[in-house]
């Protein structure tokens, strides 16, 4: 199983099994992934941002992934999740979560709500998002009634992920499996784009990840769910369709990248530079005015 090769934390009873992008993945010591019915789930600080991963990291950014994704799955109970206990190490106390070892469906399940990014640039063009025909007179920013379903196939680290239709989601998992996919995954984005809204936060868009409880093979949520990093958070108060909105998500750092300051091409093939304090600051703080102002808590990263 390949992955982004990083240094990880040697945790007691626990062997490092893989690293994502942003998660390491650790199995019980002395165990192997096949045999293994539980998995630790640890948030680093890294950052990606246009399929690399930076060399900066984001301090307290796995702390606020994680007890975001865990409020998020208190308010979506009705949705079975991973999780099984946050009971971790201390050394990864705060980003770390005893999961169920699920056999994970290759789908990025997305749900848009308002057209914004490439789903805008599609649109521009074709007046389509993921080949979803859309009325003429949108604009960024727009609000999508209902939310659409836009799949995308998941790819290896450092590779992009590629939007798929709908028939290419069932010829990869099946037409039940996907019907299940597109139901839930749109159901709940509506249920959180509504407790988003009652805290003043509009949920514009958000990647969730499902796979099948191997023992009962029920649709279960996997990963994290509902953070800076999978979703787009919009301040409602200053929400104006039409415009670039004010955001709470990692859009920050994807915007100084592209802007002449960072010096950076995207299109380059070379790495992107280093952040500079005042942006890794930056970045911090939203990440964190989103874990306060969804929850109601004081982020402590003690």
């Amino acid at each position: 199983m390949s992955g982004y090769q990083t240094d990880v934390p040697i945790l007691e009873g626990w062997d490092h099994f893989y690293s994502g992008k942003v998660r390491d993945l650790y199995i019980p010591a002395g165990s192997s992934f096949e045999r293994t019915d539980r998995v630790l789930v640890v948030a680093s600080d890294r950052i990606s941002a246009y399929d690399y991963v930076l060399t900066s990291e984001i301090p307290d950014k796995g702390k606020v992934l994680t007890q975001l994704s865990l409020w998020w799955f208190e308010q979506l109970e009705q949705f079975p999740n991973h999780v099984i206990s946050t009971d971790v190490p201390a050394a990864v106390a705060g980003r770390a979560m005893v999961c169920k070892k699920l056999d994970m469906y290759p789908i990025e399940c997305i749900a848009r709500g308002y057209l914004t990014g490439s789903g805008l640039a599609e649109y521009k063009q074709s007046r389509t998002v993921c080949e979803l025909p859309l009325p003429e007179g949108l604009v960024d920013g727009s609000r999508l009634e209902p939310a659409l379903f836009t799949p995308s196939a998941k790819a290896e680290v450092g590779e992009h992920d590629e939007n798929v239709s709908y028939a290419q989601t069932v010829e990869k998992v099946g037409a039940e499996v996907a019907e299940q996919l597109r139901e839930q995954t749109v159901a709940l984005y509506s249920q959180a784009e509504r407790i988003a809204r009652e805290r003043g936060i509009i949920l514009a868009d958000t990647k969730v990840e499902f796979g099948a409880d191997p023992v009962t093979g029920a649709l279960t949520l996997g990963d994290e769910v509902l953070t800076p990093d999978s979703s787009r958070f919009w301040d409602a108060a200053s929400y104006a369709p039409g415009q670039p909105q004010a955001s709470f998500d990692k859009q920050f750092v994807r915007d100084w990248l592209s802007s002449e300051a960072s010096g950076w091409d995207k299109n380059s093939g070379e790495q992107p530079p280093q952040l500079p304090e005042d942006i890794v600051a930056k970045t911090r703080a939203r990440y964190i005015e989103a874990y306060e102002r969804l929850t109601g808590r004081s982020f402590s990263a003690s």
